[in-house]
């Protein structure tokens, strides 16, 4: 399917939680957020027929997020689910890596190809400041386990400040090259303010060849990260929804004031 820009759209990203179990500065509050209530959050089931769907029009590629992902009862047999899905050729998922090495071998007997794990400095104490609460051991514990596997690539999401050469995003990608790892340089984003940049070994944030659109953790799609409009299956059926956010795809992102990114998945 294309949008009005003749962008090829082949790819979706779905948010299947607002919940997580870290507390990232540049992602949530420290005083936590006002979490969906359960009967807001799309099912797996809705998911499932979402995917479905959206494969019937052209989509390809999925990719789970959160949130965290893996903090949500049942995410085996979601990827499970979706992976038995004629027509998805490219599934992986983005997580924060804390609980990777726990699920990392049933991901991938139940149909994940790869994954994308957040990491934005080896410095313990760091890590622990910009997560608030997090512990950098169990993450790397994971992405060995990620490897051991068989989940590949493995890309590592380093968000940056100012330039892919500062301190930490150097550590992390001579981390990178040791251990067969792929990086990708996040600049770091501002919803409200409208700030983003192309990801530096990626093709995010470019929008002139952006093939993405998105579901969030409560059933809404969105042409968008960088806009306020949204629609949802619910109340539309999942094939207007896929209409009316293909018609109104920007063709730049612009800002966000209704949404984060702990519930539309970054």
């Amino acid at each position: 399917m294309y949008d009005k820009f003749n962008r090829r759209i082949n790819y979706l990203r779905i948010s299947v939680t607002d919940r997580c179990n870290l507390r990232c500065t540049y992602c949530m509050p420290e005083c936590g957020i006002k979490l969906l209530d359960h009967n807001q959050i799309i099912s797996y089931e809705e998911i499932v027929e979402v995917v479905k769907a959206s494969v019937a029009m052209g989509v390809d590629k999925v990719r789970i997020t959160g949130g965290e992902p893996l903090v949500r009862k049942g995410i085996v047999d979601l990827v499970r689910m979706i992976a038995q899905i004629p027509g998805v050729k490219d599934f992986g998922m983005t997580t924060n890596g804390i609980l990777l090495k726990k699920y990392a071998r049933d991901l991938k007997e139940a149909g994940l190809n790869r994954v994308n794990v957040s990491l934005d400095t080896l410095n313990p104490e760091k890590f622990r400041q910009i997560t608030r609460l997090g512990d950098i051991g169990p993450v790397l514990e994971g992405i060995a386990e990620a490897r051991k596997v068989g989940l590949h690539p493995i890309k590592i999401n380093c968000v940056i400040q100012k330039s892919s050469q500062e301190f930490d995003a150097v550590e992390v990608s001579s981390y990178c090259k040791k251990n067969d790892l792929q990086i990708r340089y996040i600049h770091q984003m501002d919803l409200n303010l409208g700030y983003f940049s192309p990801v530096e070994g990626g093709d995010g944030g470019d929008c002139k060849i952006c093939n993405r659109l998105r579901l969030t953790a409560n059933g809404m799609i969105k042409p968008c990260l960088f806009s306020n409009n949204e629609y949802s299956i619910r109340e539309l059926g999942i094939e207007e929804a896929f209409s009316m956010a293909l018609k109104h795809k920007p063709k730049c992102g612009s800002v966000n004031t209704v949404g984060e990114f702990y519930n539309i998945g970054g």
